[in-house]
């Protein structure tokens, strides 16, 4: 009878913490109805139809608490992304869509594979872009994921406006358990600030598109300070201790070059005397390698800040570019 009890009292517990959540979800989304009818003029009745239809998803919650790339050492995230397949439909995607590769690189200043790169690391290419609904995906994360609830709800704020504009069924697209859309994963906002027509059809079609989603990360990374023509990242050789004091948290340049080689940095790369640089290692299975990062490799980071993310997007970039090198060779 003692453990039925306490049973009986454990789901009463667990009961009482669902609907106090429920309820807490509830008056966080009047109070967001309320917002978006205020402030931008949506009718709070079709807001209100679109809640009743959007779902509460546990694997979104399951998903975005434990992300599957989080905590892999650099060997085994690198293996995710450089394999063969995935290079050879980046030559394929490259060669495909060239023309539009080359006006955006005019345009904007980056090279072809880096935005390949960014589009095969992000959704192989456009092939596996997500089969979440955004509005669910949002739902779940704004009212029911504490955590990160505040971001998530600007995000749905952002989705509803950039629905509206582009004149999109809020309830018809789909994208990743957080709320990225499209080839090249933008969330809202991203959307909202950077994505472009870049084929003058007067719709900005990041889904089934590769010119609106090549212009789109070219934009993106336009905008976010990339540095045209300029170097990415370089292997180095370390010698002493010194460099360990360098080796901290962060992404953004932080390392001198007139402090390379009393830290025991040396490369064959060349450094301009008043950029800052970030010095980074990478895990390998029996050792680690370490390398020197311009601004761009930040630049890259930009886009997902983590440092074994844009390690892979150059690298996916660097070996796209072999191959297309040498198929062009003449055969002897």
């Amino acid at each position: 009878m003692q453990k039925f009890n306490l049973a009986f009292f454990t789901l009463l517990l667990m009961w009482f913490a669902f609907a106090q959540a429920n309820t807490d979800a509830s008056i966080l989304q009047d109070n967001f109805i309320k917002k978006m009818e205020s402030q931008y003029e949506f009718d709070s009745t079709s807001l209100k139809k679109l809640f009743s239809q959007a779902i509460v998803s546990q694997t979104i919650l399951d998903a975005i608490s434990k992300p599957a790339e989080k905590s892999l050492p650099w060997y085994k995230y690198r293996n995710i992304f450089l394999k063969k397949k995935r290079i050879d439909e980046g030559v394929e995607f490259l060669e495909q869509n060239i023309l539009k590769l080359r006006l955006a690189e005019k345009q904007f200043g980056i090279p072809p594979e880096i935005i390949t790169a960014i589009i095969g690391v992000e959704t192989f290419y456009g092939r596996i872009a997500g089969s979440y609904r955004v509005v669910d995906a949002l739902n779940t994360l704004a009212f029911y994921y504490p955590k990160r609830a505040t971001f998530f709800r600007n995000e749905f704020e952002q989705f509803l406006l950039l629905t509206r504009e582009q004149g999109f069924d809020p309830l018809s697209l789909t994208g990743s358990y957080a709320g990225a859309m499209g080839m090249p994963q933008f969330i809202s906002s991203s959307y909202r600030h950077y994505a472009i027509d870049f084929d003058g059809d007067n719709i900005i079609d990041i889904w089934n598109n590769p010119d609106d989603a090549i212009g789109s990360v070219a934009n993106y990374f336009a905008e976010h300070g990339w540095q045209k023509d300029k170097p990415v990242i370089a292997k180095v050789k370390l010698s002493g201790n010194k460099y360990k004091s360098v080796l901290s948290g962060g992404l953004e340049p932080d390392i001198e070059v007139a402090d390379l080689e009393n830290l025991g940095i040396k490369s064959d790369a060349q450094f301009e005397s008043d950029e800052k640089l970030k010095l980074f290692e990478f895990e390998q299975e029996n050792f680690n390698e370490y390398w020197l990062a311009h601004k761009n490799f930040y630049v890259i980071t930009r886009y997902n800040h983590s440092h074994l993310y844009a390690m892979a997007v150059y690298q996916l970039a660097s070996e796209i570019m072999k191959q297309i090198n040498s198929s062009s060779q003449p055969s002897e």
